[in-house]
């Protein structure tokens, strides 16, 4: 498995980072911990079928077999049942986290129509970044001939990142193409 971003980060991403934060232990400085990625079936949940595609379609995106997310707790309000199935997910760690984040830079975002960046507002002051994407099928792997619906992702990078400033540096760094900011 091609790991380009990793690579970039041990080669190019340290220094320019130790330099930014100024810092020369290269041990404290910010790194990609895992990738979650979420897709909801809230009101598809009794719909066993949209259940399985969505499991089928986040395995293809991640390469990694998704675990069905089941709630905690009964909760009237949103008719949601303890035990209902609310949710897919998939946690990505090592080569497979790097790879599907060169993917998601690289190939995926740049597919979106009408794309001018990932907002910079993202950040949850703990050094993690959501995006939340509308189509899941700017995937190459999704076929949208094969496609029964469409369905919306969170993708979330967990870093090691003290502040949201260096969660932003560690992502320019790999290229995560930001919106610019209005003058």
């Amino acid at each position: 498995m091609e790991v380009r971003l990793k690579e970039k980060y041990n080669k190019e991403i340290v220094g320019s980072l130790s330099e930014k934060l100024g810092r020369k232990n290269a041990m404290s400085l910010p790194k990609v911990v895992k990738i979650v990625v979420n897709c909801g079936v809230g009101k598809f949940k009794e719909d066993k079928s949209y259940v399985e595609n969505t499991i089928r379609d986040l395995g293809l995106i991640t390469g990694q077999k998704p675990l069905a997310k089941k709630a905690k707790q009964s909760i009237s309000n949103f008719k949601v049942r303890e035990g209902d199935t609310v949710g897919v997910a998939v946690t990505l760690r090592g080569d497979k986290m790097w790879a599907f984040l060169d993917k998601l830079i690289n190939v995926s975002l740049p597919r979106v129509r009408d794309f001018k960046g990932v907002s910079r507002k993202a950040f949850d002051g703990s050094g993690n970044y959501t995006i939340g994407l509308k189509e899941h099928s700017i995937f190459p792997e999704i076929n949208p001939n094969n496609m029964d619906k469409i369905r919306s992702l969170e993708v979330t990078i967990v870093t090691t990142a003290k502040t949201d400033s260096e969660c932003f540096e560690l992502l320019s760094g790999f290229g995560m193409p930001f919106m610019k900011e209005k003058e």
